[in-house]
């Protein structure tokens, strides 16, 4: 059984110092060095999806890493207060059959009263950073959005 002693305190440098051991320019990210800092009762929310549990966390992991070829991840801002630390980022995933396109954003890990992650919520516009790069849509997309949503 785990305790706070067998966790190191995550702070913004030992963060980021993990963090970008798991992506790569080289191949899939692998994320097996994180999974010990995760709690069982891990919450994990997306523009994408809620997730309840390590066992469904590990298995989005999996997927995710199946699906491309290759992903990047520049870490920009981290800040660690408390039990919250918020990641800045620019994720480039390389998909098998698709062009690379980076996604914006930001992670919000909140950490228990044994160090572990309990709870990570993701924020990004997929869409929007997608569409981007995609000739004709991006005009339409945007103008969508401002003329809906502001």
């Amino acid at each position: 059984m785990e305790t706070k002693q067998d966790i190191p305190l995550l702070d913004a440098k030992a963060i980021r110092r993990l963090w970008s051991q798991t992506y790569n320019t080289q191949g899939k990210p692998d994320w097996s060095h994180l999974y010990p800092l995760y709690d069982q009762e891990i919450r994990f929310q997306d523009s994408i999806q809620t997730l309840e549990g390590k066992q469904a966390f590990m298995a989005m992991c999996e997927r995710l890493a199946k699906r491309c070829k290759q992903m990047d991840m520049e870490l920009y801002t981290i800040v660690r207060e408390n039990d919250h630390a918020f990641l800045q980022w620019k994720m480039t995933t390389r998909f098998r059959h698709f062009p690379s396109s980076p996604i914006y954003g930001c992670s919000c890990l909140t950490f228990n009263e044994k160090e572990l992650i309990v709870e990570q919520r993701d924020y990004y516009d997929l869409w929007g950073d997608i569409a981007d790069h995609v000739p004709v849509y991006h005009r339409l997309y945007r103008w969508f959005m401002r003329t809906f949503f502001g």
